[in-house]
């Protein structure tokens, strides 16, 4: 699996985006990368992928089978996602029908709106991006890369991102994933770096139970029958997960010191509160910040 040795990265003369960085992703393991805008994380992730090279050093042991999902995937094509899905089938060696059947079967599943037959230039973004992590998963991965894929991503298919990324770890491939929400790389990462100043450092070794308060949010269509606005609930601090259940509803958990927060943002934003839940969840997290190797 990849393996980036003393890699450093600057455009031209520029400054140094990223200095001296020794990370690996390991088989089976999902890994993020948590930073500030401007930090470096999309830059990574591209050497990663094999889209950029680095000024010094070496990425090495990257698999064969290698998927990207970029933070934004904005194509100004006529194609239909259906079509666009089949075509990078193809590409991957699948037969047409094969290719056609997996992207019914994706598109399905990621609850695309706004038609499989439409042109890929008229789907809104979060439903792009839809398309764009269909495509990631056609052929099944041993390194799956996604650069902020909660922040782009339609709300009801928060959830279906997440189990994709559990597929694939389960299986035996690699996920690395970048975000700047400490409570997201809580959620879904086995190993998160921190990515600032140009330096990556791992979050551990060692890892402990932590528990906290979730506060499960269940959001409706109001009684009136006006439209609520959409939300891109991933990027409101403090939400771990989101999932569609049913046309208009939505189940939002949100760690409880942001529910107040998310609640307000629900509200003036047309949306009925149906029900308001808490819990207490567990999670191994990375005890201490690690030296050496990850700089």
């Amino acid at each position: 699996m990849p393996r980036l040795e003393a890699v450093s990265k600057r455009y031209g003369r520029g400054r140094w985006i990223l200095q001296d960085v020794d990370v690996e992703i390991p088989a089976g393991s999902v890994v993020a990368f948590a930073g500030g805008n401007g930090s470096g994380k999309s830059t990574l992730l591209r050497m990663v992928v094999g889209l950029s090279k680095p000024t010094r050093g070496a990425v090495t042991g990257r698999p064969a089978v290698v998927s990207y999902v970029p933070d934004r995937f904005s194509p100004n094509e006529r194609m239909s996602p259906l079509a666009y899905l089949t075509h990078m089938g193809r590409i991957r060696g699948m037969g047409t029908h094969a290719a056609s059947s997996r992207a019914h079967h994706l598109l399905d599943r990621l609850a695309l709106v706004g038609g499989k037959d439409a042109e890929l230039r008229t789907l809104s973004k979060g439903n792009a991006q839809k398309v764009a992590l269909a495509q990631a998963v056609l052929v099944q991965p041993q390194l799956l890369v996604l650069d902020e894929p909660w922040s782009g991503l339609d709300a009801s298919a928060h959830g279906v991102l997440a189990e994709i990324m559990t597929e694939v770890s389960g299986a035996g491939g690699a996920v690395a994933f970048t975000d700047h929400r400490e409570s997201v790389t809580r959620a879904h990462a086995s190993q998160t770096y921190t990515v600032k100043q140009g330096r990556v450092t791992l979050r551990g070794p060692e890892a402990v139970v932590q528990r906290y308060a979730v506060t499960a949010v269940a959001l409706g269509m109001p009684g009136h029958g006006g439209v609520p606005q959409e939300v891109e609930w991933g990027t409101i601090a403090g939400v771990l997960s989101v999932a569609a259940r049913g046309p208009g509803a939505l189940l939002v958990e949100v760690e409880q010191d942001h529910a107040d927060a998310l609640l307000l943002v629900a509200l003036r934003t047309g949306w009925s509160v149906v029900d308001v839940t808490r819990a207490a969840r567990s999670h191994r997290v990375q005890d201490s910040v690690a030296g050496g190797n990850a700089r």
